[in-house]
Order: structure tokens, then sequence, then C-alpha cells
């Protein structure tokens, strides 16, 4: 089941860069931005409560999807950059087995502990 969860999560992440290929960005914008949803865990600095509020607002594909849409109805390639890039970092963290997180601390994540065989 592992596998079948990871090659969605691949597929999603593909869908992602398809989209984006439908833009009218350069590719190295993608390659700049995928990265920026981690800043989101400066929040853990605080405390684990503020840290997964903050990880899981940038990780979570609901609020990618919301950002993605609002920007295709306002015809505002800017907020769809950014709802894609949203929706395929979190796809790539999944398929690399980091998930949402839990506020008891960063390894504890939807997906199981971060780390742990």
């Amino acid at each position: 089941m592992k596998t079948v969860l990871k090659l969605e999560e691949f597929g999603l992440f593909a869908l992602g860069i398809y989209l984006f290929s439908l833009l009218d960005y350069q590719w190295y914008w993608f390659l700049v931005w995928i990265l920026a949803p981690d800043f989101s865990m400066i929040g853990y600095a605080f405390n684990a409560k503020v840290g997964a509020l903050s990880y899981n607002l940038f990780h979570h594909r609901g609020i990618a999807v919301l950002v993605y849409i609002l920007g295709c109805f306002l015809k505002n390639e800017a907020l769809q950059l950014a709802g894609l890039i949203l929706f395929s970092h979190a796809a790539m963290d999944r398929f690399f087995g980091y998930g949402l997180k839990y506020e008891t601390g960063f390894k504890y994540t939807h997906l199981g502990e971060v780390g742990k065989k």
C-alpha cells in the first residue's frame, strides 16, 4: 500500500508540473519556488503548536487548490503559480514521507513518524 500511495503522490506532483507548464513562466521559476513552502517551518522556532499550524497551512492541498482556483477566477497567474507551488510541494513532501504535522513535534505526521523505519 505504501508504494501505491507514493505513486499517487508522484502523479499529483507530475500534475502540478503539467499545470505549471500551462502558465506563462520560465521553468526556472518552478525550481526557484518549489522549496519556498518549507519556510513555514520557522513556526517551530516559537513552539511545536505554532510550528505545526504554520507548516500545515502551507502544506495543505485543499488550500493550495483554493489559491489556484482563485487565481484562475481572477485571471491572476501569480496566484495560480502560488497555488501550484503549494500543491506540487505538498505532493513532493508526501512522496518522500513528510506528512501534515501533529502538535507533538515536527517528526510526528499523519503519515507516521518521520525517520522511523
